[in-house]
């Protein structure tokens, strides 16, 4: 596909955002990214075959923490509690896209890509997914159905990966998406977990 190879989106992966755009467009649903280590690369991969303008709305590349708080809505007391590359962040993250990207299905990332900057505790390669979507309020266990507003359901995801900075951002694009994929079909946070990761 011409201008793939800008981002290096190849054949698999661009399957993969065929796939995902046609279980939002069954759902009626749209995308919206918020990233960090990957720097812009899981939108552009979303927007690299024509027509995602029926499901994607908009890309928030967040790299720096500042940038997290006041485009996001991530606390400050929640990067300083956990550090941006933490679970915490990236549930935030997600959350804040879904709520300020209009759409039912966000997608983040944030994570360690090298090749400096990791840690014993979060080593190059670190990265967390996070994932958040609107759903019916009759679908959720234990609570009425109806209600005015849309429940949203939140799950997030710690890969270790390996490789140099541009493979590691290349396997966290084509994760993300396999998980967001599983999730637009199946509604469901054990989706996330289920699916497994490209390889």
């Amino acid at each position: 596909m011409a201008g793939d190879s800008l981002i290096g989106i190849g054949d698999d992966l661009v399957a993969d955002v065929v796939a995902l755009g046609d279980a939002l467009r069954a759902r009626r649903w749209r995308l919206a990214t918020a990233e960090s280590c990957t720097g812009g690369l899981l939108s552009g991969a979303c927007t690299a075959p024509a027509g995602a303008s029926d499901w994607f709305t908009t890309g928030f590349v967040t790299y720096a923490n500042e940038a997290k708080q006041a485009l996001l809505g991530v606390p400050a007391g929640t990067l300083a509690a956990h550090g941006a590359v933490s679970a915490q962040v990236a549930e935030a993250m997600a959350r804040g896209a879904l709520a300020r990207g209009q759409a039912q299905l966000a997608i983040s990332v944030t994570g360690v890509a090298g090749p400096g900057g990791g840690s014993a505790a979060k080593p190059v390669g670190t990265v967390w997914l996070g994932f958040a979507w609107t759903h019916p309020r009759e679908t959720q266990e234990g609570l009425p159905a109806g209600g005015d507003a849309p429940l949203v359901a939140a799950a997030t995801e710690r890969l270790q990966l390996a490789g140099d900075r541009a493979a590691i951002r290349a396997q966290t694009v084509a994760t993300a998406l396999r998980r967001a994929l599983a999730i637009a079909r199946d509604g469901r946070a054990d989706a996330v977990a289920a699916t497994p990761a490209p390889r």
